[in-house]
């Protein structure tokens, strides 16, 4: 592979240096090898960055000086800065993190009864343009980078072994700001640095990647090879309902969206989760419900639903959170009629807890800052 090829891959913003983390293993080997070294020197140095989880190549001792001095010339290792941290009273922590280029992304660790999970984002913006959403709020500006998705993680894990606990990143959801099937090529190396056994290795079933139902790439995913979960943000039970509030089921109706679902089912024999955010009024009533359960009727056995209290976002206050005794009702009709479903458990409701939302109060709050500093 040449020198070009990888580097031209790694980074939308070439004006910095990208980090090393946007090289899968193979990637790094191929690198290490056109720069002189043997395969073994590649394995090394994967095994300081995601074993040892190093924050600089100097600290890396049984590297030749001459070999540190080229990778601290091509990489770096974290390209994130830390803006903000905000810890939840339920041990949730929400990160703002600030990229190269002056971006700003989140990160959410949340701490669930099966482990540590962290939600990562894979764009800065968003295009889908779900009107209930603050993800949204701000049009995609660009791609991540698979480096800069993998560094979320790294940083999450760096807060967890500087407090000598022992505690490791376990389950890995792709579902922050962004669309991930928009960015598939750096989702997908993402997932394979993540999942390799000689770095991270968290299991591919400890991983859940989200979309709002680009049903082409649902397909393409079949056919990666890949064990992680597939989640689909439906949010309605109908095309009409749908439309009016994700403005992504006008170009993939459920009927493509659904054909796409059955074909990935199909080819991996795994479980889909439909994910269903409870809007007050709009999606609630006992007949949406009743129209869910006949449209996953068919993929019963590898479908499960997962109903999603609310969070506000004052900019889309025609929005309000599912009383709790609609969610009930709702709930009721999908049990009866032999549906897997849960309400999901809430995390950080005591801070900027809905995807989006640290952000773009961080941008309002520096909006404000720099028209008083005029």
């Amino acid at each position: 592979m040449k020198k070009e090829n990888i580097m031209s891959k790694k980074t939308d913003t070439p004006d910095y240096k990208p980090s090393i983390y946007s090289l899968t293993r193979d990637e790094l080997i191929a690198w290490a090898i056109e720069h002189g070294e043997k395969k073994f020197r590649a394995s090394q140095i994967w095994d300081w960055l995601y074993k040892k989880r190093v924050q600089s190549f100097d600290e890396m001792t049984n590297i030749s000086k001459d070999f540190i001095a080229l990778l601290n010339e091509n990489f770096v290792v974290n390209p994130l800065k830390q803006r903000i941290v905000q810890e939840s009273a339920d041990g949730t922590v929400k990160y703002l993190f600030e990229l190269p280029d002056g971006m700003l992304i989140e990160t959410v660790l949340m701490r669930q009864y099966y482990g540590l999970s962290v939600c990562v984002t894979t764009q800065v913006g968003c295009n889908i343009g779900c009107t209930f959403c603050a993800s949204g709020l701000i049009k995609k500006q660009r791609d991540l980078n698979n480096g800069e998705i993998t560094a979320q993680i790294m940083l999450v894990q760096k807060y967890f072994d500087e407090r000598g606990q022992g505690e490791r990143v376990s389950h890995i959801v792709v579902m922050g700001i962004g669309e991930p099937f928009d960015n598939y090529t750096n989702v997908l190396k993402f997932l394979r640095t993540v999942n390799d056994d000689n770095g991270l290795a968290i299991g591919a079933r400890h991983i859940t990647v989200s979309t709002s139902g680009l049903a082409h790439k649902i397909r393409e995913f079949a056919n990666e090879g890949v064990q992680v979960n597939l989640a689909v943000s439906l949010h309605a039970p109908n095309n009409e309902l749908r439309s009016s509030i994700m403005r992504i089921n006008r170009s993939f109706p459920l009927e493509k969206l659904f054909a796409a679902i059955e074909y990935y089912i199909e080819t991996t024999n795994r479980r889909v989760t439909f994910e269903y955010i409870m809007l007050n009024g709009v999606n609630d009533t006992p007949e949406n419900a009743q129209e869910l359960a006949d449209l996953t009727k068919k993929i019963r056995k590898l479908s499960y639903v997962n109903l999603i209290p609310y969070n506000p976002v004052s900019e889309h206050d025609q929005y309000s959170r599912s009383p709790k005794e609609r969610v009930e009702a709702f709930y009721d009709v999908l049990k009866k009629n032999g549906v897997n479903c849960v309400v999901r458990q809430e995390h950080g409701t005591d801070i900027d807890a809905a995807c989006g939302q640290l952000r773009s109060n961080t941008m309002k709050r520096d909006r404000q800052k720099a028209k008083v500093g005029r």
